[in-house]
């Protein structure tokens, strides 16, 4: 049986940092979303493989913090 150690680490301000939005990567984001958004509405259950792919690529690629540009 192996042993998980975990070392605790301080939160340093030192190494806070802001976190700023490219906006290619919300381009892209946005755009994944209208591609699922089409093949939804167009023909769903033909498109369903794609559906999924494009939706598994926008789960894992992008972070739940990004916001779309203003």
């Amino acid at each position: 049986m192996a042993r998980v150690f975990t070392l605790p680490a301080n939160p340093s301000p030192r190494h806070k940092r802001q976190r700023n939005s490219d906006p290619r990567f919300l381009e892209g984001q946005r755009m994944i979303a209208e591609a699922i958004r089409y093949l939804a509405q167009s023909d769903p259950h033909k498109n369903q493989p794609a559906i999924f792919l494009l939706s598994e690529h926008f789960r894992t690629q992008f972070r739940m913090s990004d916001l779309p540009p203003r």
